[in-house]
């Protein structure tokens, strides 16, 4: 436990990852980590940055903001981080056998995961083109609970050691994470995924055009902005391939529920 350079937490906001940032400022998971790092997509909804301002002004570890640049103009002039001509965002679309699919995902990694270890890097003094496979050892905390573990998968990089407090130290799920929360007096944060992510299911997006008809409308404006823009393929952000304006007000049975526990990186919906 004492051989890590240094120590960080992955954090997305969430519940999830929350809940492991106010242990880690209780002490209840030790030991203490340097820094958490929130990878911003400047995509996220507003109660994404208003719980990172709370954790900011009543945490004791400091939180590194960084970005990558706006998946959402991204997307809107339809590149990717690195100025490719493809979207990062796995929007659904027909596939070859004739159902829906999800396209090419590379948003966590390019959005999240780089930008998180950049600026790893960054606060080890390193700079462009130096090593630290070999010379550093980090440990990168993920809040991944109990009822997601399957989405646990051990860190890319050789220099970098992932853990997973919510499942070995204080094994939670979400409804437990959001029960301490509770008993500590800290806010339940909502979900952390970009506005327009194809992960979040029809009756979250149901709700949001009764409660939050302004990130309602900016999620349609994306997703009439791409099946508009000159890509080769229809793309929509609903599993239903049908536009997120026409989705009925009481959506039936959401085939998309369970998909952010098939993002298996472990960074988005925690």
């Amino acid at each position: 436990m004492s051989d890590f350079d240094l120590r960080i937490i992955s954090l997305g906001a969430g519940v999830q990852s929350s809940t492991l940032y106010w242990l880690a400022h209780e002490g209840e998971v030790s030991p203490k980590p340097d820094y958490a790092i929130f990878a911003d997509t400047q995509q996220e909804p507003y109660w994404v940055y208003e719980n990172l301002d709370y954790m900011e002004k009543h945490g004791s570890i400091p939180i590194h903001r960084v970005s990558n640049g706006d998946l959402g103009a991204d997307v809107e002039a339809g590149v990717n981080s690195t100025g490719g001509s493809f979207s990062s965002v796995p929007f659904w679309v027909v596939g070859s056998d004739g159902r829906e699919t999800l396209g090419r995902r590379q948003c966590t990694r390019e959005y999240k995961i780089d930008v998180v270890k950049m600026e790893i890097r960054t606060l080890l003094g390193l700079t462009k083109g130096q090593r630290a496979a070999g010379v550093y050892n980090v440990e990168e905390w993920v809040g991944i609970s109990v009822d997601e573990a399957s989405r646990a998968k051990p860190s890319r990089y050789p220099w970098v050691t992932t853990r997973w407090p919510l499942l070995f130290d204080r094994p939670m799920r979400r409804a437990e994470c959001k029960a301490w929360l509770t008993r500590h007096g800290y806010p339940i944060p909502r979900k952390s995924a970009c506005v327009f992510c194809p992960y979040r299911g029809a009756a979250e997006y149901a709700a949001w055009r009764r409660d939050e008809p302004g990130l309602f409308e900016e999620a349609c404006r994306v997703d009439d902005l791409i099946r508009s823009s000159g890509t080769k393929k229809a793309q929509y952000i609903l599993r239903t391939l049908k536009p997120l304006r026409e989705m009925p007000e009481d959506p039936p049975d959401d085939p998309q529920i369970d998909l952010f526990e098939n993002e298996c990186e472990g960074m988005c919906g925690v």
